[in-house]
């Protein structure tokens, strides 16, 4: 007997209250460009420039105690990570330090860097400190820009794929519900401050790829149902395909939750950022594929015989029946 998260055939009227759906969804992105404007982002250090500090040891890295010793140094944003390669020794033991540029300096400076060194070795003192690279502003000003056009890039693409391989309607759907999860989730990061970094701009595109994935899987049937039920209202077909879909979307965001969340609460602090907003989008993303994509859809209508079913363009005809 297999096991089902839902029903085999089920008939939720998804779109009875299409009008309120995506009234919220509007709300919801104006709040989000609102919180975004007025409180901003907390930009981690590959943005706002800092010094990478990379050590070396023979004695295992103590990722806590570094931490615990840089600590009253008041130094702001610090990530301490551990790197592993295969062709390090037994004896070998590597990790990098990364400390934010200091307020007024574009670095960190000779005099702090001798600091850190210093107390990393009281913790430590077979540690060495092989090298030592800085990143000034204009560098992570750079890099905040090439990050905004490779997501803007990523939603041209989709656009380009979706319309050649549906319609323009279709197209337009898609783009304005990855826009919607990409937006929110930048907001949910300015409203808590949660630390923002080149992982989270990671994270932002590999929720791209996934709601695309669960919007074109029901597109599909859509496009399926559409030729098979040619005189049925477009509302009524669209239920029907996320009916049928609903099994595989409940079961892929299910799975993909589990593992997400073991890495939140079980990953540690450098992934956090990178995992919360991976996990955050696939929520959104899985809402946003039925209640933006497909509320976009039916509002445009689409491109259906004109003798028959809804004529393009009808908006949210029969929602409320």
């Amino acid at each position: 007997m297999r096991l089902r998260l839902v029903p085999q055939e089920t008939n939720f009227n998804f779109f009875g209250y299409a009008k309120y759906t995506f009234g919220a969804s509007v709300v919801a992105v104006i709040a989000a460009l609102v919180i975004i404007a007025m409180m901003g982002l907390n930009f981690g250090i590959d943005f706002k420039g800092g010094t990478t500090i990379r050590t070396e040891s023979t004695a295992a890295v103590d990722v806590g105690a570094y931490r615990a010793a840089l600590e009253p140094l008041g130094l702001g944003d610090v990530t301490i990570t551990e790197v592993f390669d295969p062709s390090f020794g037994a004896d070998k033991n590597v990790a990098m330090v990364r400390v934010q540029a200091q307020e007024g300096y574009e670095a960190v400076t000779p005099e702090l860097i001798l600091e850190i060194e210093a107390v990393l070795q009281e913790v430590d003192p077979s540690i060495s400190f092989p090298s030592v690279e800085s990143v000034g502003p204009k560098v992570s000003g750079e890099l905040i820009w090439s990050a905004v056009l490779a997501v803007l890039g990523a939603l041209g693409a989709i656009l380009v794929y979706i319309w050649l391989r549906f319609e323009w309607q279709f197209a337009v759907g898609a783009v304005v519900s990855l826009a919607h999860d990409v937006i929110i989730t930048v907001g949910i990061f300015s409203l808590f401050q949660i630390k923002f970094d080149l992982a989270v701009i990671a994270a932002l595109l590999t929720i791209l790829g996934y709601s695309i994935n669960d919007t074109v899987v029901v597109f599909d049937r859509l496009r399926e149902n559409l030729v098979k039920y040619k005189t049925t209202p477009l509302i009524d077909v669209m239920n029907l395909a996320v009916n049928e879909t609903l099994s595989r979307t409940l079961m892929t965001s299910g799975t993909t939750l589990v593992a997400l969340t073991a890495l939140l609460v079980l990953g540690g602090d450098v992934i956090r950022g990178f995992t919360f907003a991976i996990t955050f989008g696939v929520v959104v993303g899985t809402y946003s594929s039925v209640y933006v994509a497909k509320n976009v859809v039916l509002y445009l209508g689409v491109d259906r015989d004109p003798k028959k079913g809804d004529a393009p363009g009808t908006p949210f005809s029969n929602v409320d029946a």
